[in-house]
């Protein structure tokens, strides 16, 4: 049996420490460079050079302040924030590369769509289709205060609003403008046929959007649609909507059932299960050796930062360790916050208990993922047996240190897994990025994609108009 491909996305935040808390000190970090334009375009050119299908932007709305009850760890430690829109780079870094995706974090529960599917619409004309739109629904009850409500809604309650937003947005991207309705007519000075461009007619619990879109049909119309939930209601809004699934497991056995569940219930959707592509978050120690691997690791734990680990584990869970013991089993509590954080530590894998210190031990290095340490063949090694084990498509990979985390990986497991069929030797010709995930050709969202319904509705709209036309 043909081994699949292994894929690859870079894993990054406009800010300065994403996920290993202290490493921003490092001599060899760059990541306080965030502010600067050349950095992010250095670190795309980067990535092409590597063959990764894409970068892929977290985001996030508000502060870590649920640690001792105050934003002041978060700020100290520089543990996400300050922190910038993340779509603000990806023109000048699309500019600066031919094949390289975009993931891009945007929260649902404080947007408005239509003005949203216009940015993305743009984003996806300037970089000639290669972005994605990874929905989050927030997690941050500091985000709400600020955005004009007393708190946020609750977990279940922003998936609801998410599905309204995302059905408004497919509705704008797929069902309002015809494809022929750009004729660009100079003779005539007519650019496009307002008879095949059509108002959207949304009035639904959340938001009424009664016109067309704003933009004109880009290349993929509908921008790839990324999903990292977890949580029974994240598992079914990735389901239904998902074409990439973010995730985050501790080990591959644990993973796998995961991958089964997602894919189970996709086909519930009446989905191909399989297009559902899903990729795990992890990071990498990598050197020539095991041991120089190992000893690079050891000294990066030097430059760990306890109290930033804190901070950030109680931003995302909305738990403050400082309350507890730290040597006292870690229980499941259900919040309004990240639920897959807890289900990590705390009831996804059956066979570990976790204490406060053991958390925070973990987080230190790479978050919330698992940090594969070694030789480009160890490396190469393990990527093989999270293939295999969980049944996935790739890696999102979290940085240690910016940009060295990625160019050790480049220059050291990417020739490896060439070497053993597991990775591509160049790009595939496609020409945007749903094409890369699924096969060339495949610009625009599969017809068992919900957001199909509203361009076989417009289709169907265009030939009754034509049929009484020719009547």
């Amino acid at each position: 049996m043909e081994k699949s491909r292994i894929r690859f996305n870079a894993f990054d935040m406009t800010c300065i420490m994403h996920q290993s808390p202290g490493l921003w000190a490092h001599p060899t970090d760059e990541s306080t460079r965030y502010n600067d334009l050349d950095y992010w375009i250095d670190l795309a050119k980067l990535l092409e050079r590597g063959k990764f299908d894409g970068l892929f932007i977290a985001d996030v709305l508000g502060v870590y302040d649920t640690y001792e009850g105050s934003h002041d760890a978060s700020v100290r430690r520089a543990m996400q924030v300050p922190v910038h829109d993340p779509m603000l780079q990806v023109s000048a870094m699309a500019a600066a590369t031919k094949n390289l995706g975009f993931g891009i974090t945007v929260s649902a529960t404080y947007e408005q769509p239509y003005a949203l599917a216009r940015r993305f619409s743009a984003l996806d004309h300037l970089t000639r289709g290669r972005v994605a739109w990874n929905v989050v629904t927030s997690y941050l009850d500091g985000a709400a205060r600020n955005l004009g409500m007393e708190r946020q809604l609750s977990h279940d309650e922003r998936y609801e609003l998410a599905d309204e937003v995302i059905d408004v947005c497919y509705k704008l991207w797929e069902g309002s403008w015809e494809d022929d309705a750009v004729v660009a007519d100079r003779d005539h000075q007519v650019y496009a046929d307002p008879s095949k461009v059509h108002p959207i007619n949304h009035r639904g619990k959340h938001f009424s959007v009664p016109g067309i879109h704003l933009s004109e049909p880009s290349p993929q119309r509908t921008p790839v649609i990324w999903q990292a939930g977890t949580s029974s209601r994240g598992r079914a809004f990735a389901a239904k909507h998902a074409e990439a699934v973010f995730t985050v497991a501790p080990t591959a056995e644990v993973l796998r059932k995961y991958v089964d569940d997602i894919r189970a219930v996709a086909a519930k959707e009446g989905r191909d299960p399989r297009s559902v592509k899903i990729y795990t978050e992890i990071a990498t120690v990598v050197a020539p050796t095991d041991a120089e691997a190992r000893a690079k690791y050891e000294e990066f734990l030097t430059w760990a930062d306890y109290e930033g680990a804190l901070a950030f584990y109680a931003g995302i869970t909305g738990i403050d360790l400082s309350t507890l013991d730290p040597d006292d089993p870690l229980q499941y509590v259900d919040t309004d916050s990240a639920r897959f954080a807890l289900e990590i530590f705390s009831s996804a894998d059956p066979d570990r208990t976790w204490t406060a210190r053991e958390v925070v031990k973990f987080v230190t290095i790479g978050a919330m993922g698992p940090v594969f340490v070694g030789s480009p063949q160890t490396v190469a090694d393990e990527l093989e047996r999270w293939m295999d084990v969980a049944d996935i498509d790739g890696f999102n990979i979290a940085y240690v240190t910016t940009p060295g985390t990625f160019a050790d990986f480049i220059d050291l497991v990417v020739p490896e897994l060439q070497a053993r069929g597991r990775y591509w030797n160049d790009y595939d010709g496609s020409a945007t990025l749903r094409e890369r995930i699924y096969e060339p050709g495949q610009k625009r969202v599969r017809e068992d994609h919900p957001a199909a319904v509203y361009r076989r509705q417009l289709r169907s709209m265009a030939a009754a108009v034509e049929a009484v036309d020719h009547g």
